[in-house]
């Protein structure tokens, strides 16, 4: 991860500009001193990446994903070893930058507070099936995604899930 490479903040947002593009040295560091604005530490630019606490260290990833412009950006768990309010944060601020920027965001996560706060269409699966796809009230109201994430024991396809 990013806590292994000894470099600082700027350096390690920039990182992913060196493959995407040519761009010059002050150009890229202007684009990675922004996004690290954005996601609020631009105050620690210059420090090594590995003395960031992990809450940050996310905050740096995001900035990472963001720094070639993606029109998509994928997110496994983003919120995955943070406390509740770190989690409504990073996704309050993923979806802000979203919009600015004008990204879709695809995330998987199992904290159920995240997906029904921050998500606008939800897929629900299991056993590596689509059971349930719509709106967060419409997967909320829905029985079948009741019973497989509230343990109800339902069958599908008279396989247990």
């Amino acid at each position: 991860g990013i806590r292994d490479i000894g470099v600082t903040g700027v350096q390690t947002c920039a990182l992913p500009i060196f493959s995407a593009r040519r761009r010059t040295r002050h150009h890229r560091a202007e684009a990675a001193q922004t996004l690290l604005e954005k996601v609020g530490l631009a105050d620690m630019a210059q420090h090594i990446s590995d003395t960031l606490a992990y809450g940050d260290i996310k905050r740096l990833e995001l900035a990472m994903a963001l720094v070639n412009q993606p029109k998509l950006l994928l997110m496994d768990e983003p919120t995955a070893g943070m406390s509740p309010s770190e989690r409504h944060a990073l996704m309050g601020l993923v979806q802000f930058l979203a919009k600015e920027r004008d990204v879709a965001v695809i995330f998987t996560e199992h904290s159920m507070d995240m997906v029904f706060s921050f998500a606008t269409r939800i897929l629900v699966m299991a056993q590596g099936r689509i059971l349930v796809e719509g709106t967060p009230q419409e997967v909320q109201n829905n029985a079948l995604a009741q019973s497989v994430y509230l343990g109800r024991g339902k069958t599908i396809e008279g396989e247990t899930v």
